[in-house]
Formats: C-alpha cells, sequence, structure tokens
C-alpha cells in the first residue's frame, strides 16, 4: 500500500518536505516512523524524547486527524493515507 507523507518546519530540513512511501498490510504509524529513522540521519533526536515516546508537541495526523485521538503510534496505515508531520512550533 503507498501512504504519502508531508514534512513540515524544521523536519523539511532533515527529510524531504513530500515523498510516497510503500509499507505491507498492517504497517502502523510506529512502522512509518521506524523507516523515517532509517532513511534520514536526525529524524529519531527531532521526533523522539526516548524510544517509543514522541517529544512534546510533535503532532502526526492521519488524513487531517491527530493520531492521539485515534490510535497513537499504533494507529494503523490505509493505502492512500496522507500522513503529515509539525515539529513543536514557538514564536510569540
Amino acid at each position: 500500500m503507498k501512504v504519502q507523507v508531508k514534512a513540515f518546519a524544521t523536519f523539511r530540513e532533515v527529510m524531504d518536505s513530500q515523498f510516497d512511501l510503500d509499507f505491507l498490510q498492517g504497517a502502523t504509524i510506529r512502522t512509518l516512523l521506524e523507516d523515517l529513522i532509517e532513511r534520514y540521519d536526525g529524524v529519531g533526536e527531532l521526533m523522539f524524547a526516548s524510544p517509543g515516546t514522541l517529544r512534546d508537541f510533535v503532532n502526526i495526523l492521519k488524513n487531517g486527524r491527530n493520531i492521539h485521538f485515534l490510535g497513537g503510534l499504533d494507529t494503523p496505515l490505509d493505502d492512500g493515507d496522507v500522513i503529515a508531520l509539525f515539529p513543536p512550533v514557538a514564536g510569540g
């Protein structure tokens, strides 16, 4: 199955801003993030506070819905999903 990934703000500094990935059925957001960590240096440090724990205020959206309200890192992926990755943002 094919999933589109869109990276925003500082995530664009360590990975492409938009790309497609192929996964087998049964893949999850966790699977996708593990793949990104292997493909792009620096992604793990930007996304995770410790293994398996996202940094505060990192937002991951599946088709416009925050995974926090779905299944978290275990949210299943489906063919055609669009995953948006937003790092913590500060400002005033």
